[in-house]
């Protein structure tokens, strides 16, 4: 069946009818046509260039551990002294030496799991050490450094992954919430949290921490859409490890990830996350927008997972040794060493007394681990229900007989 247009039809011209004239504008317009196309393809080329372009990297001090003056963030590190240069190696050094120790104790069947932060100390105590006791922190599940510099006991990091408890450590006590498995959703309650400083009329800031693959999560989206409405007083503090377990950051975002930031209406700053100084530094200039009614700041600290994303991960399935050199060479703890030797604020006696000290707290960390009680059995049952309930009753009972039918045949428990 031929169905037939019912619109009006135009007279066909005549071979000689201004077929010329017809012909000749059209060329033109395939002309014009061609040029805009490859005045847009120009275009895209150019945009995904500046795309591809390297970002500004906040970096006070090099690989090779020489210092780089930078106007801008000089003055946030003016104070730091030769012994707070220390201190901050220290804090790196301790902090890689409890990582590797809880990995260790993990491979040996003492822990059920473990997320190491190898390759981000820097970030993480540089970050940590710009916070003032009464700002308040949401971490992920791999911010021992900044547990560490919170004052909180490396030992009671290791409850949770052991399974002997749900944390830990009160919070409270440390303005220091307690570690979140569910990816981005701590940057929702930073959120919340920051809002109610506002309210109280405290001059207090808060600090989210999460990685590039959190930054996938609509939590993360939504804390940065509630944060710049209500100006909250929050630092959202990213550590792109440049992995999502075996996901590479460049397919996750078209853009670098602090320009996100934008979108939202607030600043955004990449900074040299395996440089100490320069992630303090940048901490300290984005709780200082917080505190004085700035509103929120992304912080992209840019670094590398040295590890596996867990102990059940195995990093050779999807990246290649080379890669892993290279960040090698920027390590965090080796940079500052550098620095410190170059800059004569350290010698030989600091650094064997510090790697006695490492080892005390290894041997510490392992005999707290073994040490640990088993947790009642029964306490899943006692705070789902603040009055009880008669369901959690019952469950409690099957449980009960279940844990009974394991009873040696003499009676014995």
């Amino acid at each position: 069946m031929t169905v037939e247009s019912t619109a009006p039809r135009t007279p066909r011209r005549s071979a000689g009818n201004k077929a010329g004239a017809t012909g000749t504008k059209s060329g033109a317009t395939a002309k014009k046509a061609t040029g805009a196309a490859k005045k847009a393809t120009t275009a895209r080329k150019a945009a995904g260039a500046a795309e591809s372009a390297e970002p500004a990297l906040v970096q006070l001090l090099t690989p090779e551990g020489k210092r780089v003056k930078n106007a801008e963030f000089d003055p946030y590190v003016a104070d730091i002294t030769a012994d707070d240069l220390r201190g901050l190696y220290r804090d790196m050094v301790l902090t890689r030496r409890f990582d590797a120790e809880a990995t260790s104790l993990q491979r040996q069947g003492e822990l059920g799991l473990w997320a190491s932060l190898l390759g981000q100390e820097a970030a993480q105590i540089g970050s940590g050490r710009a916070l003032r006791d009464d700002d308040y922190v949401f971490p992920t599940y791999r911010e021992h450094g900044v547990a560490w510099c919170r004052g909180v006991d490396p030992t009671n990091l290791l409850g949770m992954f052991r399974g002997v408890n749900n944390g830990g450590w009160d919070p409270n006590s440390n303005n220091f919430h307690l570690y979140t498995i569910v990816i981005g959703s701590q940057t929702l309650h930073a959120t919340g949290y920051a809002m109610g400083i506002t309210k109280d009329g405290a001059d207090s800031a808060v600090v989210a921490y999460f990685g590039d693959g959190a930054s996938s999560q609509g939590d993360v989206a939504e804390a940065f859409t509630f944060s710049a409405v209500y100006n909250a007083p929050v630092v959202f503090f990213c550590q792109n490890n440049q992995w999502a377990i075996s996901e590479p950051t460049e397919k996750q975002s078209r853009v670098p990830l602090y320009q996100r930031a934008r979108g939202f209406g607030f600043p955004g700053l990449r900074v040299d996350g395996n440089d100490v100084l320069a992630t303090l530094a940048a901490t300290r200039w984005a709780l200082e927008r917080a505190r004085s009614g700035e509103g929120p700041t992304l912080l992209e600290a840019f670094t590398y997972r040295m590890g596996a994303h867990t102990t059940s991960d195995d990093p050779t399935r999807y990246r290649h040794d080379d890669e892993r050199a290279a960040w090698e060479a920027k390590d965090p703890i080796l940079r500052l060493r550098r620095h410190l030797e170059l800059a004569n604020h350290a010698d030989e006696g600091f650094f064997a007394e510090l790697e006695t000290e490492s080892e005390a707290l290894g041997k510490r960390v392992r005999e707290a681990v073994r040490a640990m009680p088993d947790p009642d059995h029964f306490a899943i049952f006692e705070n789902v229900y603040a009055d009880g309930h008669a369901l959690v009753d019952e469950e409690r009972a099957q449980f009960a007989a279940y844990q009974a039918s394991f009873a040696d045949a003499d009676g014995g428990k």
